[in-house]
């Protein structure tokens, strides 16, 4: 009896144990994410933080940076939407960042190249918002656009030229 189920076994290809076959227990579940998830087993099993690292550890890890990295190309995005931008420039990701709290407080130590600073004026020192204004006469309406066109074109020729 007892090698009929040591041959059934070995048919199904199957190692058992008491209990039974046992199951095949896959570490990493197959999801499709941005970064690759077998680097980053690959990477912390080399660089010894520790003995020894779960096999939740690193797909953990790449959870949060996908998300951390979508969350901040959205506000960066948003920031260059309201500045009229075509492509996210490392003024808008600075920007995005600065202005989200949560993102302010775990970047706070984190210098971005080319991000210049945020602008923060006092509102007292703004100036004070009127009403629309009317054109007194209709001699001195707003000119059109051709018009001011024309006159800056004439104005950039005559401070290029070299009248000396």
């Amino acid at each position: 009896m007892k090698n009929k189920l040591m041959e059934w076994s070995k048919e199904k290809n199957d190692v058992g144990g008491r209990n039974g076959p046992r199951k095949k227990v896959v570490p990493v579940i197959r999801v499709r994410f941005l970064f690759p998830v077998n680097r980053f087993i690959r990477y912390s099993k080399h660089v010894r933080y520790t003995m020894r690292v779960g096999t939740d550890a690193p797909i953990y890890l790449v959870i949060v940076l996908e998300y951390l990295a979508t969350k901040i190309l959205e506000l960066a995005g948003n920031a260059t939407r309201d500045n009229k931008k075509n492509r996210i420039i490392p003024r808008h990701v600075f920007l995005a960042i600065r202005n989200d709290d949560e993102l302010g407080k775990l970047l706070s130590a984190v210098i971005i190249a080319h991000g210049d600073v945020v602008l923060n004026i006092n509102p007292v020192l703004l100036p004070k918002r009127t009403a629309a204004k009317e054109p007194k006469s209709p001699a001195k309406a707003t000119k059109s656009p051709r018009k001011l066109m024309i006159r800056y074109v004439r104005w950039v020729v005559l401070m290029s030229c070299d009248c000396s």
